[in-house]
């Protein structure tokens, strides 16, 4: 048996396996000699992640839940490894297989190669080239000790060939995070919120804020908003708030009545509230994906991205984190001059099965 341990650190990492795990298990019920342990790091505690958070997403919950929550970089990144080196020694695998870029990615890479195991990364070679990102640095360093990349677009393959990557590493196979959206598309649930607020298509703006150059700082993050609020055509604005924004929020009394903060939202409540928004304002990059695929326009504040794809044929512009930059981006979106979007190669809803169609190689006598 080839035994594969998939590693989740933060929700939405496991948006990111699901398919995966769907595409081992068709595999093993057709008569390949593969399986599968998933282990959760539990780095980012998560009170939406319930039973009913693993339903949705069809998979089983996790066998094991390494419980390393909280710390810093650093205790925490000491923390997974301990722990996850104690469960690969009792589990032994014959490949590790780490997704995107939390500290989890980085710190079960670190151990399984210790351990002389092989290393999977999906979404390798992505890069923002701000090293002032935690993120990217867990990228870096993960790249640097995997054997295998299955990559999301050309350009994460060129920069992992421009790092010294041999070609018989890199597959180019596409984006499981939209697998998963296409897949669970047909089962977005309405929140609450939407009746709550009177919510109807087009006429309401989604906002995500967490990124530490827009929150940690009370004056920048007082004056995105405002500027966010007076350019955005009295349109509602619905802004889940997390855990992060919501303890620097505390102190900034912001109210207006078109602005509605409420509770971090479940991924198909999420996403049913984003495909009929207006438009998306956030620094997340996976939220730039998801919108791009559901053709939404989407306003980045950030000044860098690890996906240009979103921008060069998704719906994606990178405004910054100047607020004086927001005000013409949104006049382009309500004068109706925002692009529209093209396909994005091999984002198609089939990313999980061509990385299981390669790991099949990898079973002897296979």
């Amino acid at each position: 048996m080839y035994n594969i341990t998939i590693i989740a650190g933060a929700r939405p990492n496991f948006m990111k396996i699901a398919p995966i795990i769907h595409a081992i298990q068709k595999a093993k019920s057709e008569g390949f000699a593969m399986d599968f342990r998933l282990v959760h790091t539990g780095q980012h505690y998560d009170k939406n992640m319930s039973g009913s958070f693993f339903d949705q997403l069809q998979i089983p919950e996790p066998h094991v839940n390494l419980e390393c929550s909280g710390g810093s970089h650093a205790e925490q990144t000491a923390n997974i490894m301990v722990s996850f080196e104690q469960e690969l020694l009792a589990n032994p695998a014959n490949l590790v297989l780490v997704v995107g870029d939390v500290t989890s990615t980085m710190a079960c890479a670190l151990v399984a190669q210790k351990l002389h195991t092989k290393v999977a990364h999906v979404e390798g070679g992505i890069r923002s080239d701000d090293w002032t990102m935690p993120e990217e640095i867990n990228r870096l360093v993960t790249d640097s000790i995997t054997n295998y990349f299955f990559t999301t677009s050309d350009t994460a393959n060129k920069n992992l060939r421009e790092s010294g990557v041999n070609d018989d590493q890199i597959f180019f196979v596409g984006n499981t995070m939209i697998d998963t959206l296409f897949k669970q598309r047909p089962n977005f649930i309405k929140p609450q919120v939407w009746t709550d607020l009177g919510l109807s298509e087009k006429a309401y703006i989604v906002m995500t804020l967490h990124r530490p150059a827009n929150v940690d700082e009370e004056a920048q993050l007082k004056h995105m908003i405002d500027e966010i609020i007076a350019n955005t055509n009295n349109l509602p604005l619905v802004f889940p708030v997390h855990p992060r924004t919501a303890k620097i929020l505390k102190g900034l009394n912001i109210s207006h009545p078109r602005l509605h903060m409420v509770e971090p939202l479940s991924y198909l409540e999420f996403n049913y509230l984003v495909e009929r928004a207006k438009a998306v304002i956030t620094d997340s990059g996976g939220i730039t994906e998801e919108a791009s695929m559901l053709r939404v326009p989407c306003l980045t504040l950030r000044d860098n991205t690890e996906r240009p794809e979103t921008i060069t044929l998704g719906t994606n512009e990178l405004v910054g984190t100047n607020p004086k930059n927001i005000k013409p981006y949104l006049n382009k979106l309500f004068e109706g001059n925002w692009k529209s979007g093209n396909e994005i190669p091999l984002w198609d809803g089939h990313t999980a099965e061509r990385i299981v169609d390669v790991l099949k190689r990898f079973i002897p006598n296979c």
